[in-house]
């Protein structure tokens, strides 16, 4: 539907013709669902990615005709609305933490979580990152999972979070250092600290 066409171009034509704004859906909503489903449970999930488009779509005739990708904007709009929920994670993350279970986990979710690490400390690096998710602050764990989750450039994250790049590399560092203490406190490996590696273990278990 979109035929290859920037999101810019699909955003400024959707002015004139409201359709062409599927383009831009088809092209995002898979990715940030999948983002954000490892941010929340898989209803809040999807009501979050539906209600990121909805205000897009409200608000695209705001839409700098020079930004040519969405993605950071549309980032930028699901952590506002993120935000409203921060208070649940941490909780979440909490118990998580506590306890060495998933609070929201179902069948599928236990699963994924075999299948999607083989190591044999996964589980244990998952519950330590647990922990060090839940005691960070909050701008310092969204810049991190951005970085990490979302295949994000700084200059992706300081558009979407609408803070300086100077202040994303700051914040990235002082959660990276969060995570370096692991290797000295638990003996876990520096790979369990990189952005691959927290790619790869199933995030859900650390951040529903």
């Amino acid at each position: 539907m979109s035929s290859g066409q920037p999101d810019a171009e699909l955003i400024t034509r959707s002015g004139s013709d409201p359709s062409a704004f599927a383009g831009v859906f088809d092209r995002h909503h898979a990715e940030l669902y999948r983002y954000l489903r490892r941010r929340v449970d898989r209803g809040l999930a999807a009501d979050l990615a539906a209600e990121t488009f909805v205000i897009a779509f409200a608000r695209r005739g705001a839409y700098s005709a020079d930004t040519q990708d969405a993605r950071p904007w549309l980032y930028g709009i699901a952590h506002n609305l993120l935000r409203n929920h921060w208070r649940a994670e941490r909780r979440q993350l909490a118990a998580y933490a506590r306890h060495g279970a998933d609070p929201l986990a179902d069948a599928d979710a236990a699963v994924a979580f075999s299948l999607a690490d083989s190591r044999a400390d996964a589980a244990a690096v998952s519950a330590k990152l647990a922990q060090i998710l839940a005691a960070m602050a909050d701008r310092d764990r969204d810049v991190l999972l951005l970085f990490a989750w979302a295949d994000m450039s700084y200059a992706e994250i300081s558009q979407a979070l609408a803070i300086p790049v100077g202040t994303v590399r700051s914040r990235l560092h002082r959660a990276r250092r969060q995570l370096r203490a692991l290797v000295s406190a638990d003996s876990l490996t520096a790979e369990a600290l990189t952005a691959e590696a927290l790619k790869h273990t199933e995030t859900r278990a650390w951040t529903n």
